[in-house]
């Protein structure tokens, strides 16, 4: 039942090794007069990989994310590591924020301060939030899971075991995007006791294709947004396919290339966010060196991809929450589902469509998010001060 402090210290062989192949890298060709759609730019890598070799500070960017209180917990013979901060209100609301894929925990870094110490940003500090993130089992500084099974489902059982026997709160509230909506969807149906409510910034993508009433009961809106999500996995899921299918086999080249790691994971925050690609219009450099550098130093890329396969070979149907569901959607997210779509099968109390950002939300726009989980959870508050 053991909680230890945990503080995130990379070894210098770890950076000597990358310094070493940054150093030397054999770069592929890219076909004149192309650019983004066909993959990563090759000039914008460059550029990046120079950046990571000549000026990045990994031991700065280690500092920053040991400003952090962090913890390692065993729960069902997983490690698991999550930052836990006390919120500086009256009566703060505990809420448990699960990541995604290719971010990590690193993806709510700018929005802990906002909920934990509304006052310090402008806000009540009546909003405030003990905030919990923890970082998926085989991302990060969680530990690799050993044996199979490891998908949305077991997560959310991790989190459930994590937020009452190891924090012991009796009740909560959670949010998440990306995987972190299936976590916390899965949170929330299977153990609706433990929740006052859940915040979500997308409904997923396969969710969407296979857990629907029969085409014949959908509005053409629906059913256009379903045509519009097959074209999407047509056309930019790839790399959904070679994850859910042969993990293992990507996983040789990820590991071993922090070049191809970069491209891999930043193709993606360039399709995905509100940048019209160019990533420096949301992102800097050592933002996106240090998502790198968390999968880089801790080999989980491969681990992480494996929870594609997980999610397709091994979860659970899902059915009907009955929570109450607050979603924000931001206008460059993958896909916008429409109200009823979704309305399908969760309890929507709150529907806010934001007027910029992408599927990064809480590294995109923080201040937006903050202002939308703050409004949506504040009526439970009440609830919460007699417990």
């Amino acid at each position: 039942m053991c909680v230890e402090r945990f503080h995130i210290q990379v070894s210098n062989e770890i950076l000597d090794d990358l310094k070493y192949r940054l150093e030397h890298v054999r770069w592929p060709d890219q076909l004149e007069n192309t650019g983004w759609e066909r993959g990563t730019d090759i000039g914008y890598l460059k550029s990046l990989v120079t950046y990571w070799r000549d000026h990045f500070d990994w031991r700065a960017q280690e500092s920053e994310l040991n400003r952090f209180s962090q913890f390692h917990s065993n729960i069902d013979g997983i490690d698991v590591h999550f930052v836990h901060e006390s919120g500086k209100g009256p009566c703060p609301l505990p809420i448990i924020l699960t990541h995604g894929w290719p971010d990590s925990y690193l993806r709510y870094q700018k929005i802990i301060p906002l909920l934990t110490d509304p006052a310090r940003h402008g806000g009540d500090p009546e909003d405030s939030f003990d905030v919990i993130v923890p970082s998926i089992p085989g991302f990060g500084f969680s530990s690799r899971p050993e044996h199979g099974g490891m998908n949305n489902y077991r997560v959310s059982e991790l989190w459930s075991k994590l937020m009452t026997e190891k924090l012991g709160y009796e009740k909560f509230v959670a949010a998440g995007g990306d995987m972190g909506s299936g976590v916390t969807r899965y949170l929330a149906l299977n153990h609706p006791e433990l929740l006052y409510g859940i915040h979500l910034t997308d409904i997923g993508i396969i969710r969407s294709l296979v857990n629907t009433k029969d085409q014949e009961d959908l509005s053409e809106e629906e059913l256009q947004y379903k045509r519009n999500a097959q074209e999407w996995i047509s056309h930019e899921g790839a790399y959904m396919s070679i994850q859910s299918t042969k993990p293992q086999t990507l996983a040789y080249g990820l590991s071993d290339s922090p070049v191809g790691l970069a491209s891999w994971i930043i193709e993606k925050f360039c399709a995905w966010s509100d940048c019209n690609g160019d990533l420096r219009k949301k992102f800097s450099e050592d933002e996106l060196l240090t998502n790198i550098m968390i999968y880089w130093v801790t080999n989980t890329i491969g681990s992480s991809a494996h929870m594609y396969y997980e999610n397709v070979h091994s979860l659970p149907l899902m059915g009907r929450i009955e929570v109450p569901t607050g979603i924000a959607l931001f206008p460059a997210d993958i896909l916008l589902p429409p109200k009823k779509w979704a309305e399908h099968n969760l309890n929507i109390t709150r529907w806010t469509s934001m007027p910029r950002g992408g599927h990064f939300t809480a590294m995109e726009e923080p201040e937006l998010l903050a202002d939308d989980i703050r409004a949506f959870f504040r009526p439970f508050r009440t609830t919460n001060k007699t417990k």
